[in-house]
């Protein structure tokens, strides 16, 4: 299902009827990416459009093709931790690698990545060229055309290993339109429940669409719905899951990881922050394993790649005085992760919370986790039409139940709120900056921040 695609930036209205620009490939003052991607912007009605035709049709007159395996990541939550891991295991294993993932903090191109680098954003416009080329007669959304551009952009290049992450859905995603060698589907949770279903086994049922007859699928949530084991058994793949055919164990020290042929013992904690990221490494390295034949990877490049591996915006926890933590948690089951993570950092004398979120997500689902936590509140509008208010979410954190002594203020915009929240606070608090990509987007804009509260200064 193609994505709604929550980047920071705003969203495209809707429009009465596409338009539909057939007056060449470039296009009169389409020079920049900023330029194609306000284009793309305004090519179809909808956000969405659940159909996976019109990308097939578009991929074919491009001749889009990997040789290279291909390793799809779909799932609620840990996608993008996921496709980090294989990334900088693969890359510290001595492979050539290209990675598209999403949506982005800051820069479009953030989406894109050759060999661990951000592709240069000139080096994106002639894949836009040709597939608005190739798109003539067909209409595609924002989400669709970028991920030709990008697919395109990816297949230009010598890779040894290609790792997409999957949008909000599976099976009509745009995504979707490349068969993987390796299908990775991380833990399912509600989310999206407008276009995927109302439920685990609805939503996995469109998440298992990313699966393929007689190809490994990797389920690496310990407690999959039925509909993806089902549909991994109809197709004849081959399955793996967590508890059966790989498992993690660890104490406070280390950790290890056995598969169906091979241990990996004695393993420092990955790189990136909370509990739940040792799930997320399992499922990376049950997938490394099941390409063993093409893409094997050594223990010296699990151990590296691990340790190495970075994701900005995913418990991020940036030092400084007071400590800044940055997660793009928005719904109850990542927000209950970021719960447990923030308990298991320590004594703070308060924790103020910077909270951006869409309308749609399910606010009182997931605020209940972490108002024991907060003691301060920053409720901040985004750029986004789908993004609620910053009076919104204080009616919706005030319908949660505040603790006595709790503060809410509203702001315009992150950058307002966290500035703010750095004006009332003391040296030896942390600020959270949680709710949607475009909250923590939008305190990274100028940069990563570094807090030094004023009466350090």
């Amino acid at each position: 299902m193609p994505s709604p695609d929550p980047a920071p930036a705003p969203a495209a209205p809707q429009r009465p009827a596409a338009i539909d620009d057939n007056r060449g490939a470039g296009g009169p003052g389409r020079r920049t990416l900023a330029d194609w991607l306000a284009h793309c912007e305004h090519l179809h009605p909808k956000t969405i459009d659940m159909t996976l035709d019109r990308v097939v049709a578009v991929r074919d007159r491009l001749g889009l093709h990997f040789d290279a395996p291909v390793i799809s990541v779909a799932g609620t939550n840990g996608k993008g931790s996921t496709c980090a891991m294989l990334e900088c295991v693969a890359l510290q294993s001595g492979y050539r690698v290209g990675l598209y993932i999403k949506p982005h903090l800051v820069h479009f191109e953030e989406r894109c990545r050759i060999n661990g680098e951000m592709v240069d954003a000139d080096a994106l416009l002639p894949h836009f060229e040709a597939v608005e080329a190739a798109r003539q007669g067909v209409t595609l959304t924002y989400f669709e055309f970028t991920t030709l551009a990008i697919l395109r952009a990816l297949a230009a290049v010598p890779l040894d290993l290609v790792i997409l992450e999957v949008g909000l859905g599976g099976r009509l995603d745009a995504v979707n339109a490349i068969d993987a060698d390796c299908a990775v589907i991380t833990s399912i949770a509600l989310d999206h429940t407008e276009y995927l279903g109302p439920d685990r086994e609805s939503i996995g049922r469109e998440k298992a669409g990313i699966i393929r007859g007689g190809r490994p699928v990797i389920v690496s949530d310990p407690q999959p719905p039925a509909s993806v084991l089902r549909r991994a058994e109809e197709l004849g793949a081959d399955l793996w899951c967590l508890g059966r055919d790989f498992n993690v164990q660890g104490d406070k020290q280390q950790w290890s990881w056995t598969g169906r042929g091979r241990r990996f013992s004695g393993l420092a904690y990955p790189a990136l922050r909370g509990a739940n990221q040792l799930l997320n490494a399992g499922g990376a390295l049950a997938a490394l394993e099941a390409l063993r034949d093409r893409v094997p990877v050594t223990a010296q490049g699990v151990r590296n790649g691990l340790a190495m591996v970075e994701l900005p915006g995913r418990f991020q926890i940036v030092p400084g005085q007071p400590t800044l933590v940055l997660d793009v948690a928005h719904n109850p089951q990542s927000v209950a992760a970021l719960a447990l993570n923030l308990d298991e950092m320590g004594f703070f004398p308060r924790t103020h919370a910077v909270f951006g979120a869409m309308r749609d997500k399910d606010l009182a689902g997931l605020l209940p986790h972490l108002m024991p936590l907060v003691d301060h509140w920053h409720l901040t509008s985004l750029p986004a039409a789908r993004a609620a208010t910053a009076d919104e979410l204080q009616a919706a954190v005030r319908a949660a139940g505040l603790r006595p002594g709790v503060t809410l203020q509203c702001h315009a915009d992150p950058r307002e709120a966290l500035l703010a929240a750095l004006g009332s606070a003391d040296p030896a608090d942390r600020i959270i900056v949680f709710g949607s990509f475009y909250t923590v987007g939008g305190v990274l804009k100028d940069g990563l921040p570094r807090l030094v509260a004023k009466h350090l200064g």
